[in-house]
Formats: structure tokens, C-alpha cells, sequence
């Protein structure tokens, strides 16, 4: 799973970062609204925890802007404010869940898993498809009684894979998610981990395949029988 921590207060934000990596999870981290915006309309993040009370655009707006805009990535709004019309401005405005500061972090994590569940993309730590099981805890890909541990660039391919699998995904968008601070990363770091993943597939015994439509993108395909 991939958040964006948008808050000023740097040694929280990177305090935030640390704490999502620690549950398993990548973090990107920005400090004022204007780019919490622009990182959260790049469509590369399961859920985006924001303060409100932010230099250049405060977190009221970022979230107002992006439902305006269409995104529908889930948002936590942070604040030291607890009065009941804020709680209501902040889920008017369109987020999804409102925790006031200080906040633990066990609570933080909870609210986060329970907003993933309802986008129905997690099923407590698993995602499956077909005959196998990618554990988001372990990186383990587990089919029947066999698994195999994944490296995390093969462990984030499967995962978009597998959270999209209705629908073909694009070398690009793969790119963009996985290799987006890369600047020598081309077509070819994707093919590679497409390769790696059709081979760990066939040694788990699995149906699934990773299927390619030529010029388009990648896509799971069950096959039984």
C-alpha cells in the first residue's frame, strides 16, 4: 500500500513516514497543501493522511479540490481542533475520517486498515485472485501449500496487479507507482519483473497468469481446469 503523508509540523510528517514503513506500507511525505494536492491527483496513493492547517492551502481545501476534481483516494484529516463544526467542515468537505491530535499510533493504523477494507482493495493482511494468496505483511506470494517470498519491486507489481485485476494496467502506470523517483527506469525494468513473477507463478503450481495485451499493459487471467 502506498500513503501520502501531507502535514507542516517536518518532524511529525517524517515521524508519520517512519511509522507507515514500519507497518509495511511505502510513504511519500510533503509539508504544505498545494503539493499534498499535486501528489494526491497523481492516482498513486491508496490513502492520503493530511493535516488541516497547512501553509498555501490548508487541508479543508486540498480535500474539497480533489473531490471536485474527481479523486476519490481516501483521506484521514489531522488536527488539534476537536470542535464538533470542524469534525463537520473536514467530512463535508469530503474526507473520509477526521482524528484529532495527539493521536496514537495503533489508533492511526486502525483507522487507516478500516478505510482500505471499505474500498475493498484489503481483506485484513491478504489479497487473492484465483488460486493465490499475496500476504501484505510477509511479501509472501502463496499458492496451496507452496509460498515464495518477493523482493518489494516484485512484491508492489503483483499488489497493483492484483487490487486492479478487472482491469489492464499500463507499463506506465507501473512505472509512475513503483519507479517513480528512478530516472533511469525504462519499459524494461517492467518486463523483467513481469518475467520474474510468470516464473514464481509456474513454480507455486498457480492458474494465474500475467497476461499481455501488446502495447496496452498487463493483466491476471485464472485460468481453471
Amino acid at each position: 500500500m502506498r500513503v501520502l503523508i501531507v502535514e507542516d509540523e517536518v518532524h511529525l510528517a517524517d515521524a508519520l513516514g517512519e511509522i507507515m514503513k514500519s507497518n509495511k506500507f511505502t510513504a511519500d511525505v510533503v509539508y504544505d497543501g498545494e503539493d499534498g494536492f499535486d501528489y494526491a491527483m497523481s492516482g498513486n496513493y491508496d490513502v492520503v493522511v493530511m493535516d488541516v492547517m497547512m501553509p498555501k492551502m490548508n487541508g479543508f481545501d486540498v480535500v474539497k479540490k480533489m473531490r471536485k476534481e474527481n479523486n476519490k483516494t481516501p483521506v484521514i484529516l489531522l488536527t488539534a481542533k476537536d470542535t464538533t463544526d470542524d469534525i463537520i467542515r473536514g467530512l463535508d468537505s469530503g474526507a473520509d475520517d477526521y482524528l484529532t491530535k495527539p493521536f496514537s499510533k495503533d489508533e492511526l493504523m486502525a483507522r487507516i486498515r478500516a478505510l482500505l477494507r471499505r474500498q475493498g482493495d484489503v481483506v485484513l493482511d491478504t489479497l487473492k485472485f484465483g488460486d493465490i494468496t499475496l500476504n501484505l505483511s510477509t511479501y509472501t506470494l502463496e499458492c496451496g501449500a507452496k509460498s515464495l517470498h518477493l523482493g518489494y519491486k516484485e512484491f508492489e507489481v503483483m499488489r497493483i496487479l492484483m487490487v486492479n485485476s478487472k482491469i489492464v494496467v499500463s507499463k506506465d502506470s507501473l512505472l509512475s507507482k513503483i519507479w517513480r523517483d528512478d530516472e533511469d527506469a525504462w519499459d524494461n525494468n517492467v518486463e523483467a519483473y513481469i518475467s520474474f513473477l510468470r516464473k514464481k507463478l509456474l513454480y507455486l503450481g498457480s492458474k494465474v497468469t500475467i497476461s499481455t495485451i501488446r502495447k496496452v499493459g498487463y493483466y491476471l487471467e485464472y485460468k481453471e481446469g
